[in-house]
């Protein structure tokens, strides 16, 4: 700890010990200040602004210690200086010495605490800064919670100093009114329990619910307000109108569907949206192909002295557009109708939040509907750089159009949509040269994953080119060239074709949230509450429009939220859950990864054990030529709670289900090291990343006891 930080610690400690070892408390009784009443009186008589100046001295000084006795002290004040100055002088005491012991906890404790608990503390954190005012002044109109506790609570938190102070000042008023006039007739208390009756109490209670009650208007005002402009139907055709039909669209409308709303479905492009057309269904199945012609030139590996493969990259492309074709029928119209939706192919615009307008072959019809949710998806995002346009480009939803195999390509993205185009391309002919500006390829993850999959990418014969930003493409003698920079030097690549995979950007435009003023957050995803509602409580937003996370998987967790909270509200409604978000990127090796990583943690200053089990030692990794990667692991020190896993592997992102299993039911290492797993299987390999944390908490001095018991009975 700081070493100011230990002095104010000791001087606090000494101080607040003093009090109880020399008995000072024996001065803060009632019986106490009725035997010495008069003579306090006489002194005030004599000296009111010196009495006054010491009492307010002493209330600080107990408030800020958190000493027993600001109790007494209140009605003292009624008792000495009357109803207004003993209010006036309290008030003020109180206030400032409750920030005293507000910005002592915040100097010795908050650092450690916001550094120990962080993870746990961030939802609590954002509360404050959004609400803590709010959350202050309800507490401090209930006197059943003791104000110290309170002081010293908020001062671990991120709430701002002033804004602890004014609230303090007017949460406080109440309490210190009831006190102090209680005081004026000191004489007939017999104690300071007696002040509180149960009347008294409910009405605190009442008191401090009602900032609740007033919230409630206020929210209820804001969306009279926002909503102010637009006529509102006298009746909806619908319960609820989704405008898109990708991973979230779809999850929203079977839920609606299934719990017997009345809802539409609004697609403009392809059911399935970008998943099934131009992500992940087409991506993995041209993995597939890939990794079929990559086992093969390992052959010899597997005790097979040649194996040869005649392809047409044509037929390959061919074989993925089948598999679309296969995967379809799970998100089909005809599925969809089948099961209670209606089914609009047309492009939507909002044009008010109770109306969506669809465009169609046979024309343009209006919707009525008591809800919206907003599931438009994202598209790649193509960068500014000069010469692009001219030398022509592809994206991961154009890619899939190509029939003939470029034979120099060069791919723009270190990400994961860019390392499985890259690795998969590689493996199908073409000479890759991926071009990254970071200083690795897959940055989100720690450096011995990005170093692995790099030294895997580089003998496959791919030229990884990291440190390199894209300046400028240009055609030279007909030769199409990016010129990168690398080290403050121009370096000249030149290509066939290139594909553009440096992220992705939600779609926020054509549909009416700019005419409805419905703002974006500054990643360009849909800004939206804890809730996905928008600008307006009944216009909702879920997927990748929404963000922070583009994953399917995340699309279709946040459909449930969405769609429930737009049928229910307001009688129920939940907030969504971002705890346990697991994701993989399918390069080989694969990459799969839940919760915190290594420097995520260092990053936070989130403290951390890191436990690792690598995969040459594991049997089945071994017959299957497949020994190489590891699990890794994070857990609270000393505990076997999981923060994160990491999976480099073979199957990593059908392994790591396990830990997400884990992490979103509080299952901690010691239960996996517990449970059966079939051998020999790769799913083993988190038995033994377990039993690695087992032998790292062995208790040894038990041990050492253990042994000597078995020492004795040899004998």
């Amino acid at each position: 700890m700081n070493p100011r930080k230990l002095l104010l610690l000791l001087a606090l400690g000494l101080l607040v010990g003093a009090f109880f070892v020399f008995d000072l408390g024996r001065f803060f009784s009632l019986d106490y200040f009725k035997s010495q009443q008069a003579a306090i009186e006489a002194w005030r008589a004599a000296h009111p602004v010196l009495t006054a100046g010491l009492f307010f001295a002493i209330y600080v000084a107990v408030t800020g210690l958190s000493l027993p006795g600001a109790a007494l002290l209140t009605l003292v004040a009624g008792a000495i200086f009357g109803l207004l100055w003993g209010t006036v002088i309290v008030s003020f005491a109180s206030t400032l010495g409750a920030t005293v012991a507000f910005l002592a906890a915040r100097f010795v404790l908050r650092d450690w605490v916001q550094g120990k608990f962080r993870e746990k503390l961030k939802a609590i954190n954002a509360g404050m800064e959004k609400e803590g005012g709010f959350y202050l002044f309800t507490l401090r109109l209930i006197p059943i919670f003791p104000f110290f506790i309170i002081n010293l609570v908020m001062g671990l938190t991120s709430i701002r100093t002033w804004t602890f102070y004014w609230v303090s000042q007017v949460g406080m008023l109440a309490g210190t009114l009831v006190y102090v006039n209680a005081g004026t007739q000191i004489a007939g208390i017999a104690s300071l329990q007696g002040i509180l009756s149960p009347e008294l109490l409910a009405s605190f209670a009442l008191l401090g619910v009602f900032p609740w009650i007033a919230k409630k208007i206020v929210s209820v005002a804001k969306a009279r307000r926002v909503y102010a402009k637009w006529p509102k139907p006298k009746r909806f055709d619908r319960n609820l109108v989704v405008i898109g039909a990708g991973s979230a669209g779809l999850v929203t409308a079977y839920i609606a569907a299934a719990v017997k709303a009345k809802v539409t479905l609004i697609e403009k492009h392809r059911m399935g949206g970008d998943c099934l057309n131009t992500g992940c269904v087409p991506s993995k199945a041209l993995i597939r192909s890939a990794r079929l012609l990559s086992h093969m030139q390992r052959s010899r590996e597997f005790g097979i002295r040649e194996a040869r493969a005649e392809f047409e990259f044509a037929e390959v492309m061919e074989r993925v557009q089948r598999v679309i074709r296969e995967v379809a029928p799970h998100d089909s119209v005809e599925r969809y109708t089948g099961l209670g939706v209606e089914v609009i192919e047309g492009a939507a615009k909002i044009t008010s939040p109770w109306t969506v307008d669809v465009s169609t072959v046979e024309g343009t019809r209006t919707l009525t509907t008591r809800a919206i949710v907003i599931a438009a998806g994202a598209r790649p995002f193509v960068p500014p750089i000069p010469g692009m346009e001219e030398v022509g480009y592809l994206t991961s939803d154009t890619v899939w159009n190509l029939r003939a195999m470029p034979r120099r390509l060069v791919v723009l993205g270190g990400g994961p949509i860019g390392s499985e185009l890259t690795q998969t391309f590689a493996r199908l002919g073409a000479q890759v040269t991926q071009v990254e500006m970071a200083p690795r390829i897959l940055i989100r993850e720690d450096p011995e994953v990005s170093e692995l999959v790099t030294q895997r990418f580089r003998a496959e014969g791919i030229a990884v080119l990291v440190n390199h930003k894209a300046k400028r493409f240009t055609v030279e003698n007909g030769e199409k060239v990016l010129i990168a920079e690398h080290d403050g030097s121009d370096v000249r690549i030149p290509f066939d074709a290139v594909l553009v995979a440096v992220g992705r950007v939600a779609n926020t435009a054509g549909y009416g949230l700019e005419e409805l003023g419905i703002p974006t957050t500054p990643t360009r995803t849909v800004e939206t509450n804890e809730y996905l509602q928008t600008l307006y409580p009944n216009i909702y937003a879920a997927g990748d429009v929404a963000g922070p996370f583009q994953f399917t998987h995340t699309a279709a967790h946040q459909a449930w939220y969405a769609s429930v909270n737009a049928l229910f509200a307001p009688f129920k409604m939940f907030k969504a859950d971002y705890s346990v978000i697991p994701w993989s990127t399918f390069v080989d090796p694969e990459v799969a990864r839940v919760g915190l990583n290594e420097q995520e943690a260092q990053d936070r200053g989130i403290p951390h054990e890191v436990t690792v089990y690598g995969l040459d030692d594991l049997d089945r990794a071994i017959a299957d030529g497949e020994a190489h990667g590891f699990v890794k692991v994070l857990t609270v020190p000393g505990k076997d709670r999981i923060l994160g896993a990491t999976i480099v592997g073979e199957h990593a992102g059908d392994l790591l289900a396990e830990y997400v299993l884990a992490m979103r039911h509080g299952i901690g290492l010691n239960k996996i090291l517990g449970t059966i797993h079939i051998y020999p299987t790769l799913a083993e390999a988190n038995k033994y990343a377990a039993g690695v944390w087992k032998k790292a908490h062995a208790p040894e001095k038990l041990l050492a006891w253990v042994e000597r018991f078995h020492a004795w009975r040899s004998r």
